[in-house]
């Protein structure tokens, strides 16, 4: 099954560990803990996403890791908006001078790291199924477009990119065909991938030193 369809099929438990699993293989974007996502892994384990351990925890983890730096917005720029007609042509052709200057500054860290922040800003504090599974499906874009940003490979998508798609799949799978018996084998899918990250940051930030 597509890594799309065990989205769309995810109960809310397996929505939440979705995008909680790939948040925490980006923690070390983040300069946190490995530790600091493990209390919302076990609110899972507790209740589900829907008790108030879980808006509790996520707040605790946001102050940690000082995920309301609006730096992320700076860097990837905010939502698009309408259109407001001819009249703002001007306007907009200096905005877009001004954006291409910005990301010419911006490294493709810089970018990994505001994907990350978003990913965590927008966690639903008091979620249902809807929020969770808008959640989800963001997070599993922003993780594979963190490690498209930092992999190596020159066009397409690396290993690093196919291992990060192999472990949301895993993950998945394995709250859909365990329920709360799949949040352990997850969460060691995801520590997993976060080692990986790490090493690349670690890596990277070596070849610029």
């Amino acid at each position: 099954m597509s890594l799309v369809d065990l989205i769309a099929r995810a109960d809310e438990r397996g929505l939440a560990a979705s995008g909680l699993a790939c948040l925490d293989r980006c923690v070390p974007l983040l300069g946190g803990d490995d530790e600091v996502l493990r209390p919302l892994w076990s609110s899972l384990a507790d209740g589900g996403a829907d008790g108030d351990a879980w808006g509790e925890r996520l707040a605790k983890a946001r102050a940690e890791l000082d995920c309301a730096d609006p730096s992320a917005d700076t860097v990837l720029g905010p939502d698009p908006a309408p259109g407001s007609g001819s009249g703002a042509e001007t306007e907009t052709e200096t905005e877009a001078e001004t954006e291409a200057e910005t990301e010419a500054a911006v490294s493709d860290e810089d970018r990994a790291a505001a994907l990350a922040r978003r990913m965590l800003a927008t966690a639903p504090g008091d979620p249902c199924a809807s929020a969770l599974r808008a959640w989800a499906d963001a997070c599993s874009a922003a993780a594979l477009q963190i490690h498209r940003l930092l992999d190596v490979a020159a066009d397409g998508d690396g290993p690093l990119v196919a291992a990060e798609r192999r472990r949301q799949v895993a993950v998945l799978e394995l709250l859909a065909g365990r329920g709360a018996g799949g949040l352990r084998p997850a969460l060691e899918v995801s520590t997993e991938g976060r080692r990986v990250l790490r090493a690349v940051v670690s890596r990277r930030a070596r070849g610029r030193s």
